[in-house]
């Protein structure tokens, strides 16, 4: 039975697929589910170090939050949320560690061959680290 499972949530229309299928999910299963949406900085960038004086991410996690509601009217009682800076698979799989999470439910974009090559795949990345079972949804 699946207790906790994590969404990694970044806006696009795959990720709110994902948390929709994950909500369902918690709502048969009677678990609970960890929404976190990765604030990647490229290190040394002028964006990088004016966002880390001006906005510590409380703004964005309230706009998480708000997004989350919208596509989960009962989120309150099914959901965590949490805005984390680092590279995306490393901070999902570090929050499977940290929080005794037993699922993942990923988003899948379609990007093409040299944008994967160049940008990777979160959700790749995912499937290919992780040790709890991974869903990704189209």
């Amino acid at each position: 039975m699946l207790k906790y499972s994590l969404v990694g949530y970044d806006g696009s229309a795959s990720s709110q697929r994902a948390v929709r299928f994950a909500a369902e999910l918690a709502r048969a299963s009677g678990g609970r589910i960890r929404v976190v949406s990765v604030l990647q900085m490229t290190e040394g960038s002028a964006d990088t170090c004016a966002l880390m004086m001006t906005d510590p991410g409380a703004s964005k996690c309230s706009r998480l939050l708000a997004e989350v509601k919208d596509l989960v009217p009962d989120s309150a009682s099914l959901i965590d949320a949490e805005v984390v800076r680092g590279s995306p698979g490393d901070v999902l799989l570090e929050q499977v560690r940290r929080h005794s999470i037993d699922h993942i439910v990923i988003g899948h974009t379609e990007r093409g061959a040299l944008a994967r090559w160049l940008l990777g795949s979160v959700s790749g990345d995912v499937l290919q680290r992780s040790h709890v079972p991974v869903t990704v949804v189209r």
